[in-house]
């Protein structure tokens, strides 16, 4: 059992799951044998843990032909077959229509179907995209899609999008003969517990994002108390981007816990019960990414609620002074008519007194205005 305790650390590298998408050719293995459809990445027929070496790279017809004849299993990858181009391999593995129309097509939600001899697993890959700054149009998550095909005696992931490589995982799983040895579903933990991985750490990044903008608006710096510098645009991208995210990962949960907890004959009873520590952490992913909408929308509220303030203040001052002005341009009004009797027009003293009282009064009215907080 030695191999069931180290199962963890054979499937997370021990460094930080990296943020940035490698993009790279060698990401990707891209030998292919002559007649194999363009779409398969790789294709390797596993025996007693190891891979079966060949004269050169095999096609699906002949990789499931060696099973078939010495045991083992085939582990067959593909990146964005047509429909046509993964027919063959339907029909050579007797794969369910419905699962082969959801495989091809993509953009499905993750899940967990069973059809006779086979499991069909869906899986959102998620990326978080680098940036300088966020913007009202920043794309902070990127998504891709992995379906896995779990049979007796193979295995088959069909990825689209640009990211989630599985490359490096399958070399990590064959750097472990004991573990392949379990067959097919020790191949479907690791994939689980890979993206599951990821989706920790993006939820660390976007939480980095959101407390930038969570600072910006809560700035004491800011004149007032109020926040003028934060776009509410921004807040509502990140809260779309926080969403793309939850639906990643909310109907993911149901999938890995009838994984970890319903007996299942295609998946090795040693293996399952690892399924458990992914459906721990997908869980509490998915609280934090529940957290994160509901603190985007208290921040979107609150920077709402301050421009709002920012709006009342500014409308105080502007009726503040228009009342300080209205006592000059009532005097001014009453002294411009035309009349030939009129208080103090022929008065040497008129003007300045009139000045005086008219400069009193609007400085009396401001002060009382300044102390009432209104200047």
């Amino acid at each position: 059992m030695s191999m069931i305790r180290d199962l963890r650390a054979v499937v997370r590298p021990s460094s930080r799951v990296s943020l940035r998408k490698d993009t790279s050719p060698s990401s990707y293995d891209t030998t292919r044998a002559p007649g194999t459809p363009s779409a398969v990445v790789d294709c390797a027929v596993y025996r007693n843990g190891a891979r079966v070496q060949s004269a050169g790279p095999l096609t699906p017809h002949e990789a499931m032909r060696l099973v078939r004849r010495d045991g083992g299993f085939v582990w067959i990858g593909l990146h964005e077959p047509t429909e046509a181009e993964f027919a063959g391999i339907a029909s050579e593995f007797g794969l369910h229509p419905l699962a082969v129309e959801d495989a091809v097509q993509a953009h499905q939600r993750p899940k967990l179907e069973r059809y006779d001899d086979s499991l069909f697993t869906v899986f959102k890959t998620i990326h978080y995209v680098e940036h300088d700054r966020l913007t009202a149009n920043s794309e902070v998550v990127e998504t891709g899609e992995v379906m896995c095909f779990t049979g007796r005696d193979f295995f088959i992931t069909v990825r689209h999008g640009g990211q989630g490589s599985l490359r490096a995982l399958r070399h990590r799983l064959q750097d472990d003969p004991e573990l392949l040895a379990k067959g097919p579903s020790a191949v479907l933990h690791a994939i689980a517990d890979h993206v599951v991985d990821g989706y920790i750490a993006v939820a660390d990044a976007v939480q980095d994002d959101i407390d930038e903008v969570e600072t910006e608006v809560f700035s004491p710096g800011r004149k007032g108390g109020v926040s003028r510098g934060v776009d509410s645009a921004r807040i509502y991208q990140l809260k779309r981007e926080v969403l793309e995210f939850k639906r990643a990962v909310a109907p993911l949960l149901r999938p890995m816990q009838l994984l970890s907890e319903r007996p299942m004959r295609l998946i090795d009873p040693d293996i399952q019960k690892y399924f458990r520590d992914v459906a721990d952490h997908l869980a509490r992913v998915q609280e934090q990414v529940m957290g994160f909408d509901e603190l985007l929308n208290s921040i979107l509220q609150a920077n709402l609620a301050q421009a709002s303030v920012a709006q009342n203040e500014d409308m105080r001052k502007i009726t503040a002074w228009a009342a300080i002005i209205a006592v000059p341009t009532m005097v001014c009004g009453v002294y411009g008519m035309n009349f030939d009797h009129m208080p103090e027009l022929h008065w040497k003293y008129g003007y300045p007194v009139i000045m005086g009282v008219t400069v009193a009064l609007c400085l009396g009215i401001h002060r009382t205005l300044k102390r009432n907080g209104w200047l």
